[in-house]
């Protein structure tokens, strides 16, 4: 059970990661806040129709419900009376909020609540079994989540070129003869089909952060866009995984626990990504600062070292004066500025290098 358990979380991860890339590239991410919510009124509207928990209609009524939020999203924005931000908070909460009140009304006597549809328990899935002639084929989640990866990875390998376009130049996509919309809406569609898929797991909430958080983590780490869908998964896979362990430890809800790891995991990347990590980013701009601050320096040397009466300028105690830096960050630059063997020190008087002097005539001609 244990096996089928992390099998179920590693293959919801994965299939929430995959169209998860594009939305953050898009800027769309709050479009997959808002299907997880609305495809609710589908599924309740399936359920009324069929009275079956188990019948596809409930699972095309929640795709259905999920292209109806894009399209009445679209429609308002191309109104150009709101913008699209506001177009989709309008949009969600009002196909969200009919789908509470049609569970909470019709539907009290079964196990679709607004809990379940919310939350999910991840724990449970694999008592839910497919059989077939008696025989046990193991849990439907497995099978219901390896069918949704491969839609995934097919819409991955067949349209990335056009997905790319899309993305990144919709113009471009355009005038190259392909159709942004159409592929919007296929990329609106497998978001759709993954987020209902992923509802038995982990609930409309939660399959947010599994869809949108190893993206942005992954946007972190690289800027080419293969590179950024296998990070993601692989980020999806991690998480999953020490999720479920961390859950196992405190006795928590286990979909809680995937949220939680990737949140830490995205943390983590956000202070310490090598390449946009706030740290690294905080420590690049003091060197450009302490950088900026040593031509300041050599040029303030240069244009004082003409005469020997000038010479009294070069003494570091009459940067705080001149330049009016602070006592910390005259000395690091002075420090740096030796360091590089910019400057000397002859008896508490800066001197320029061959080196400083000709940075400071580069400094000056530019």
């Amino acid at each position: 059970m244990i096996v089928e358990l992390l099998i179920i979380a590693v293959l919801v991860a994965v299939a929430c990661a995959i169209p998860g890339v594009f939305l953050v590239l898009k800027k769309m991410s709050l479009i997959s806040d808002a299907i997880s919510h609305s495809v609710l009124l589908g599924i309740v509207v399936g359920f009324m129709l069929t009275h079956s928990l188990s019948s596809p209609l409930l699972f095309i009524g929640a795709v259905i419900t999920g292209l109806l939020t894009v399209f009445l999203s679209e429609v308002l924005v191309k109104s150009r009376l709101v913008k699209e931000d506001a177009a989709i908070g309008l949009v969600f909460p009002a196909l969200f909020s009919i789908g509470v009140i049609l569970v909470s009304r019709y539907t009290g006597n079964v196990h679709l609540d607004t809990d379940a549809v919310l939350l999910g328990e991840l724990i449970f899935t694999p008592l839910d079994r497919l059989t077939f002639m008696g025989r046990d084929l193991g849990p439907r989640m497995i099978w219901v989540m390896s069918i949704i990866l491969i839609i995934n990875l097919a819409v991955l390998f067949l349209f990335f070129k056009e997905l790319k376009l899309a993305t990144f130049d919709e113009g471009l996509s355009a005038s190259l003869g392909f159709s942004p919309i159409l592929i919007q809406y296929i990329l609106m569609i497998d978001v759709s089909i993954t987020t209902v898929g992923a509802f038995d797991a982990v609930g409309s909430i939660l399959v947010v952060a599994l869809m949108i958080v190893p993206a942005a983590t992954a946007y972190l780490l690289t800027d080419n866009l293969k590179t950024m869908v296998i990070l993601s998964i692989i980020i999806g896979i991690v998480a999953s995984l020490l999720g479920i362990a961390f859950s196992w430890i405190i006795d928590a809800s286990a979909a809680g626990g995937m949220a939680v790891m990737v949140g830490i995991i995205f943390f983590f990347t956000f202070l310490f990504s090598p390449s946009r990590g706030i740290i690294v980013l905080k420590k690049r701009r003091k060197n450009q600062k302490i950088e900026f601050a040593i031509k300041m320096l050599v040029v303030h040397l240069l244009h004082h070292s003409n005469t020997k009466s000038e010479l009294e300028e070069c003494r570091e105690q009459h940067l705080l004066e001149h330049i009016n830096w602070e006592p910390r960050f005259a000395k690091q630059v002075v420090q740096k500025a030796k360091k590089d063997e910019l400057v000397t020190d002859r008896e508490g008087i800066l001197i320029l290098s061959k080196t400083g002097i000709n940075m400071a005539q580069e400094s000056m001609l530019r």
